[in-house]
């Protein structure tokens, strides 16, 4: 951990600054954050910053070989392939743990999801930090790689939404309203103006999916799911209407 910015952290934090926080989280967006904020970000030095990145971008890469894609096939329960699947994930995310290793400290991995996560509360919970705590300096970031909230930004808008218009877009879940990641989910409606939208509230006609828009019917051309299947297994109540 980095020392100098934690001593100059410890040293200008007050539980006002704090609540500051919380109430920047709370009020930006349509939906409040329904878990626990930290006091503090974990503020790590360059050399560990590398060591985490130099590490997932090897477990990412064994991901590529083919034999891994192989493997990975075999082991999707029944029943949940999905056609035309692309040759690699839009989203990759690599969980460390930070442990002891003799006196250093060592990343060790968690878990490996091919599924997004909350980028857009990501890029909310950065500036709210930047307002409440300006002990931290403004080129501190929560992006590894070194890049720029801007380029954050065009990525991810890039990547969920592509050549299509916002509305065009859905970011599909169950019960969006509900889940405790709702904030991220109106982060990113409003970063990228794409609408959360219920996987009952979706209509098929033909090859086609429709939701309803503030003036009617809307075709949907791309989905961000983020739907989660054990869920969706879990929940035969849902009157899913395709």
């Amino acid at each position: 951990m980095h020392p100098g910015l934690r001593e100059r952290f410890n040293a200008d934090f007050t539980p006002e600054k704090y609540a500051a926080l919380v109430r920047c989280l709370n009020e930006t967006e349509k939906w409040p954050a329904d878990f626990r904020i930290s006091e503090t970000p974990v503020f790590l030095t360059r050399d560990f910053t590398d060591e985490v990145t130099g590490a997932a971008n090897a477990i990412v890469a064994l991901t590529r070989a083919p034999e891994f894609m192989q493997h990975a096939a075999a082991a999707l329960p029944k029943g949940l392939e999905v056609p035309n699947e692309s040759a690699h994930p839009n989203f990759l995310v690599v969980d460390f743990a930070i442990c002891t290793e003799g006196n250093r400290l060592v990343p060790r991995l968690i878990e490996l999801q091919a599924f997004p996560s909350l980028f857009g509360f990501q890029l909310l919970l950065l500036g709210c930090v930047r307002k409440a705590y300006p002990a931290i300096p403004r080129n501190w970031t929560s992006s590894f790689g070194g890049i720029k909230d801007e380029a954050y930004l065009d990525l991810l808008q890039r990547t969920i939404i592509d050549d299509s218009a916002p509305e065009n877009v859905v970011l599909l879940e169950i019960e969006p309203e509900k889940q405790k990641t709702r904030i991220d989910f109106a982060a990113t409606e409003t970063l990228l103006g794409i609408r959360p939208v219920c996987v009952t509230k979706i209509k098929k006609r033909g090859r086609q999916l429709f939701y309803d828009g503030d003036s009617g019917e809307v075709r949907i051309e791309r989905v961000y799911n983020r739907v989660i299947f054990d869920e969706l297994i879990r929940r035969p109540d849902l009157n899913l209407p395709f």
